[in-house]
């Protein structure tokens, strides 16, 4: 009960727990994010602008209307597209600061809302840099999830898409044979992992040490060198004394949302 409900809490912030997954039928969708937050330029953009841009102005350049559908969807199902949802907002508040963090704040914001993404860092994220991820290794992991939820057919396309995916984040390289590699972890991209452990209750020196700061390939001294970057550029708070942490952000979180925050804690 206590997990449902801080998954509950978590939703409201921009999480997805859904048993689905995008990564049945897509990859993470850099290109299309890129050019759809491209295309809409405003911060406070509402969900149905994003919908306008794909459907009538066809910024994506999709052939068909039922295309055009199926990719907003795709894409509300990974990012939210709603600035209602912290997940999103902070995507975006990054977003156009930190360029070079783009592939993986994206990939920190799909990893928030898409379970089969989800599931297979840990396994991507075990292999030394230079090692072979072979898309037959990641079938069978994702198969040993839930045995015999997918067919062969499902679960090949599935493993091609997960290895794109981590391909696109900047953990894996190469096009057919697939190499560990080493994301680039960013001012930005440490803020945006910082945030999600935040709010799924971590502090102080906790949050260097999540699920979400365990994305950015980077040690612990990086990651704190990192905050204190994004902390000089007034985009998150980092005060550190001694071994003593803290974490805020000021720029982000909502006086709503804080109030969430304190009941889940």
């Amino acid at each position: 009960m206590k997990v449902e409900y801080k998954q509950n809490k978590l939703q409201r912030l921009g999480f997805s727990f859904e048993r689905g997954g995008v990564h049945t039928a897509r990859t993470m969708m850099l290109v299309e994010l890129r050019a759809l937050l491209s295309y809409v330029d405003k911060a406070d953009a509402v969900k149905a602008e994003y919908l306008e841009a794909v459907q009538t102005a066809n910024c994506l350049g999709k052939r068909s209307g039922k295309t055009r559908t199926l990719t907003f969807r795709h894409l509300a199902d990974l990012y939210a597209l709603d600035p209602g949802l912290l997940v999103f907002r902070a995507l975006r508040f990054f977003w156009l600061r930190d360029v070079d963090g783009q592939p993986l704040l994206a990939a920190l914001c799909a990893y928030s809302r898409d379970p089969i993404l989800r599931a297979t860092a840990p396994f991507v994220l075990g292999f030394q840099e230079g090692a072979t991820v072979a898309r037959e290794a990641m079938e069978e992991f994702i198969d040993a999830q839930e045995p015999e939820r997918f067919s062969k057919a499902t679960l090949k396309s599935t493993a091609q898409n997960i290895n794109s995916s981590w391909t696109q984040s900047g953990h894996l390289a190469g096009r057919v044979r697939k190499v560990r590699a080493r994301a680039v972890s960013t001012p930005g991209t440490v803020s945006l992992a910082l945030l999600l452990g935040y709010v799924s209750g971590l502090r102080g020196e906790s949050l260097f040490k999540s699920d979400f700061t365990r994305m950015l390939d980077c040690s612990f001294e990086k990651t704190i060198e990192l905050a204190e970057d994004a902390s000089r550029r007034g985009w998150i708070s980092l005060k550190r004394v001694g071994q003593v942490v803290e974490v805020l952000f000021p720029n982000l979180i909502t006086a709503q949302e804080m109030e969430l925050l304190r009941e889940q804690n």
